[in-house]
């Protein structure tokens, strides 16, 4: 009798992984969308399996990622600097994450061009998405949070553009 129910279990676990139950919801989105980088250190492939040459490294949890297109498993990227390659799909997260571009960029306490500054942040500063809303994204950068204008960030317009 328990060798029959470990069995059972084992079957329905096969059918929940074939059709895509209990998957990551990433893993069922069609790109392009947003990601980052889940892992201190990422590769990227010029193909999608380790059989392919690695074409970078990178170490920098948080990075956002566009994702382009999807092969099992693998996941083709684009980073903020318009590079792309395949990466294994465990080493990205669902987490949105935007980086501060151009030059220094007021963080404001609402989202208003006239509101007050609260702090700065330099290009290539890392922060987690927590809303947009109007050309406009909260983002929290360690302990701190402030809105700053989508034309400052990379990782929220439209991932169709």
């Amino acid at each position: 009798m328990r060798a029959g129910k470990s069995l059972a279990v084992v079957l329905a676990m096969a059918v929940m992984v074939a059709s895509g139950a209990g998957a990551p919801a990433q893993a069922q989105k069609a790109p392009p969308y947003w990601a980052s980088i889940s892992a201190g250190k990422a590769r990227t492939r010029t193909g999608p399996g380790r059989q392919f040459p690695a074409s970078w490294l990178y170490q920098r949890a948080g990075l956002p990622v566009k994702v382009v297109e999807t092969f099992p498993n693998w996941r083709k990227v684009q980073d903020p600097e318009g590079a792309t390659g395949w990466m294994q799909a465990n080493l990205l997260s669902e987490e949105r994450s935007a980086i501060v571009q151009g030059g220094v960029r007021p963080m404001r306490a609402s989202p208003d061009g006239s509101a007050k500054v609260s702090w700065r942040a330099e290009p290539g500063v890392i922060g987690k998405i927590e809303e947009c809303a109007n050309g406009w994204c909260l983002l929290r950068v360690g302990g701190k949070a402030g809105y700053i204008e989508t034309s400052h960030i990379w990782g929220d317009e439209d991932p169709g553009n």
